[in-house]
């Protein structure tokens, strides 16, 4: 997984946090996405000319989600590196699917095609619906920590952490 941080001369290193807000707000989130994907799959490559395949995941922001040129953006990085979509894990936080589940769909719709591999990040705290989950596509979704955490000490975070490993079987999900 591909894990942006930036070493601020002044602050030291910085979580994401602490700059994709600022990154989205400034326009500048645009450019550190192609940068990181484009990072990420060489790394990819170079792994591969080892004879080591790798999946590159990348984590989008709700703002690159909805950007209409991420898709070009993505093409681009594996035109770049020479890398293949199937190589490529886009990680998208359940709660940037919330804030405008038709356009995320679509975007969504047309990095599948692509050969991307499609994560929802974050599951069980964005209040997807669960009609969404089954017509978003996607491969896997990636449980929220905060129900894995608790899950055993609390009965009902185990609960919660069994039913949606069952409902991504039942989905073919991983």
């Amino acid at each position: 997984e591909a894990l942006v941080r930036w070493r601020h001369p002044r602050h030291g290193l910085l979580a994401p946090d602490k700059f994709i807000a600022a990154a989205e707000q400034t326009g500048l989130i645009g450019p550190l996405t192609r940068w990181v994907l484009i990072d990420a799959l060489r790394h990819c490559q170079a792994a591969r000319r080892e004879g080591i395949r790798l999946r590159a995941s990348v984590n989008l922001s709700a703002r690159s989600l909805h950007d209409p040129h991420l898709p070009e953006t993505i093409e681009e990085a594996l035109k770049t590196t020479g890398a293949e979509a199937h190589q490529l894990t886009l990680e998208i936080t359940e709660s940037a699917i919330v804030l405008d589940p038709k356009r995320a769909e679509g975007v969504l719709a047309r990095l599948s095609s692509m050969g991307a591999w499609l994560s929802i990040d974050d599951f069980g705290t964005g209040y997807t619906s669960l009609a969404s989950i089954k017509r978003l596509p996607v491969n896997e979704i990636k449980i929220d920590q905060s129900f894995i955490i608790g899950m055993l000490a609390d009965k009902k975070d185990a609960m919660i952490v069994r039913s949606v490993i069952e409902l991504g079987h039942n989905l073919g999900l991983i």
